[in-house]
């Protein structure tokens, strides 16, 4: 009788063992390519947490769209359909306003501003903010995405050559910051859109980082690369709400140190592709156009100081973000 009881027992653990591993089978959802460093970190990612908790978690990554455009995936965190993203901090504004400075045109000095900035207190209290504002969506890592470079089929040397170009822009309100200011049209468009739009010239340029336009293959369908680096751009690692809660504290510490050290990891590749494709652009017969970025970011700047967007909308932080950030060293 008591080996019928013990043989019960271990069945019923069994079957709801079973059922509790079906339900850690994650779901990592982005928009780029699989040639990219942010899948192969992502992929890097999802094996290490595999490993690190003896397959309780299993993490499938849905690259290129796969499961949506960005603001698709972003509203799949909420609703429990994806367990984590990839998305820009101008996507992440749409749940908590000030996390957008971090993805503003001009607003770091240069990468190493940029660096602290990640590591900073600031930086985790947006964070915190974010997580309150979003159903309890959080930023486990931050990822260097690049300078954001603008392409287009002539050479934009000054502001004034923006003047009426039609340029494609993700779409969240903060990214039309730089184009408005200089006198452009900002048009958005989706990601996995924009190459047909450029072929079919429905937009005349573009903006994103060298790995990206290489990618992309944006270069197949733009004749010159404008070095503009108007936007120090990251990706935000972000576990969802519904995951977020279910995970004990030991779990949180070892998902957020998977991804913080996937993030390093494609930073430093993001680094090293940037600084080859600068020369690999023009070996394939493209013109790179080295711009003053100093008439572009005076333009920008004035908006900083008045508090207001071109269209005249309140910018989504506060003075005081924007004063903490300027001011780290």
């Amino acid at each position: 009788m008591k080996f019928r009881i013990a043989a019960l027992a271990a069945a019923a653990a069994l079957a709801v063992s079973g059922t509790a591993f079906a339900q850690q089978k994650l779901k990592f959802a982005h928009v780029y390519e699989t040639s990219e460093a942010y899948h192969t970190a992502a992929l890097w990612a999802a094996s290490e947490i595999a490993k690190r908790t003896s397959n309780r978690y299993t993490m499938e990554v849905f690259p290129a769209s796969t499961l949506g455009k960005e603001t698709d995936i972003g509203q799949g965190l909420t609703l429990g359909t994806v367990d984590i993203i990839y998305t820009g901090q101008l996507f992440a504004q749409r749940a908590y306003g000030p996390i957008a400075i971090g993805g503003a045109p001009f607003m770091f000095r240069d990468f190493d501003h940029w660096k602290k900035y990640t590591q900073s207190k600031l930086f985790q209290d947006l964070a915190d903010g974010y997580q309150k504002g979003s159903d309890g969506n959080r930023i486990v890592a931050i990822t260097y995405y690049g300078n954001r470079q603008t392409t287009s089929n002539k050479a934009l040397n000054r502001p004034e050559d923006m003047k009426g170009l039609k340029i494609r822009v993700p779409d969240a309100p903060l990214y039309t910051l730089f184009p408005r200011a200089v006198g452009a049209n900002p048009t958005p468009i989706a990601f996995a859109e924009v190459y047909l739009a450029l072929q079919n010239k429905t937009v005349d340029a573009q903006e994103n980082p060298l790995p990206t336009i290489d990618a992309k293959k944006f270069y197949e369908v733009q004749s010159h690369i404008n070095i503009t680096a108007h936007i120090t751009d990251a990706l935000l690692t972000i576990v969802g709400g519904p995951l977020w809660k279910k995970l004990s504290d030991a779990d949180r510490k070892t998902f957020a140190a998977v991804f913080q050290q996937a993030a390093a990891r494609a930073t430093g590749e993001i680094i090293e592709v940037e600084k080859k494709l600068m020369t690999d652009f023009s070996k394939r017969g493209k013109t790179v156009v080295m711009v003053d970025r100093k008439p572009f970011m005076a333009a920008v700047q004035k908006f900083y100081q008045q508090g207001k967007q071109p269209d005249g909308s309140a910018l989504p932080w506060p003075k005081e973000v924007f004063e903490k950030l300027q001011a780290i060293k």
